[in-house]
């Protein structure tokens, strides 16, 4: 593991840049599942995220040899805006390599610290193989997301900010996507109080880790598919496995549908705007993926916020149509003067909201003489909706839902 003297060494170096970020208590979490929630908000942190404290704890320690050469990373986002941030801190240049998927809003991040942006490869790794080789050909100081003792202390200063708020802590969630961060983190947390339990939490789509633990060796995925980018890494690191492997009590996994129902959640009851990665260890409480008990006292790491809205607008119109306040109708309609309004007025009298209308008379399923619309309504339940099907079946339409 981490040697705790390092990870507090690292704490001296990364509180002149990082925020010491809130570690509240979440009541509505608490009340609903008998147990104290706290939630420890890096999604406030200074560039979105925790990789800040990895980065600059790295960089603060090359020399200056090493600093005139530069620095080259690779990143799905958080790590690439913590590398861009304390470059420009040292006035370092610096080359990050992204995935060609990563949302602009991480790109844009990297760039406004003044970095340079090479988008290479579908996935993490593909671009971390890249930077690797561009690294060597230039030169330059490769500074690793997660399989780096300096990065993994500069992670775990989170679990010494948890323990100096709340000593009482009994279990503590994580995130895992490469594995440096709980890694860190658990590091410390065992050195301070081996009796803490330290629970991982992995993506569905991305489960190298998960597997790699359960089966006590490196175990590299085919490919990687999630909303939660953060964590999307497809192969396994050996050296962040062997300190899991040490410290670590339980790895779970949540799907993308619980992850999007977390993120949603946060918004709506915690109005805190989380990421993927971020939600995935609420998901698993949401979920009941945690061996958890009325006296327990949970600590829950919020990654990142760094979310591309419009990843978020998907997250939040499907979280309505799933929480049944909002429905999508296709309704068949005799083409002719007064159909329209009196479509719309048996849906006023069902106090249905409509947000979106569309009227098409020409598609080849339809016959002549009729045509479809499509209605977006806002409702306010699942009773609700039922009120609206049998109204719509009363007076004879004929229509069908769009999911």
């Amino acid at each position: 593991m981490v040697k705790l003297e390092k990870i507090k060494e690292a704490q001296k170096r990364v509180s002149k840049v990082a925020t010491k970020t809130p570690f509240a208590y979440a009541p509505i979490l608490s009340k609903r599942f008998g147990c104290d929630i706290f939630l420890k908000k890096e999604n406030l942190q200074v560039t979105g995220a925790f990789k800040i404290r990895g980065a600059f704890n790295k960089i603060s320690l090359l020399n200056e040899e090493e600093k005139k050469r530069g620095v080259v990373a690779a990143s799905a986002g958080n790590h690439a805006q913590g590398v861009a941030f304390s470059a420009n801190y040292y006035n370092i240049k610096a080359t990050i390599v992204m995935p060609e998927n990563t949302p602009l809003t991480k790109i844009n991040g990297v760039k406004s610290y003044g970095a340079e942006v090479l988008l290479h490869g579908s996935n993490y790794d593909e671009a971390y193989l890249f930077a690797k080789d561009l690294a060597k050909k230039q030169n330059r100081v490769f500074v690793h997301p997660f399989a780096d003792e300096d990065v993994m202390a500069g992670q775990g200063t989170i679990a010494l900010e948890i323990l100096e708020e709340n000593s009482n802590i009994d279990t503590v969630v994580v995130p895992i996507g490469g594995g440096g961060l709980i890694a860190g983190m658990a590091s410390a947390i065992k050195q301070i109080n081996p009796n803490i339990k330290v629970i991982g939490v992995t993506a569905a789509g991305a489960p190298a880790m998960r597997e790699s633990y359960m089966l006590g060796k490196p175990i590299d995925s085919t490919e990687v598919r999630t909303i939660a980018d953060g964590i999307a890494v497809r192969d396994t690191s050996k050296m962040t496995l062997d300190i899991i492997l040490e410290c670590v009590d339980d790895i779970v996994e949540v799907d993308d549908e619980e992850i999007a129902d977390a993120i949603l959640f946060l918004l709506e009851n915690q109005k805190l705007v989380v990421e993927g990665a971020g939600a995935v260890g609420v998901a698993a409480l949401l979920y009941d993926k945690l061996d958890i008990n009325n006296n327990s006292k949970v600590a829950i790491l919020l990654s990142g916020g760094n979310i591309d809205v419009t990843m978020l607008s998907v997250i939040i119109e499907k979280g309505l149509i799933k929480s049944y306040r909002k429905m999508k109708l296709i309704v068949t309609l005799i083409d002719k003067p007064g159909s329209l309004m009196k479509l719309t007025e048996i849906l006023a009298d069902a106090s249905a909201n409509i947000v979106q209308i569309g009227y098409d008379r020409t598609s080849a399923s339809l016959a002549y003489g009729d045509a479809n619309v499509s209605i977006g309504l806002e409702t306010k339940g699942k009773e609700h909706q039922e009120k609206i099907r049998e109204l719509l079946t009363k007076h004879g339409y004929r229509f069908y839902e769009e999911s």
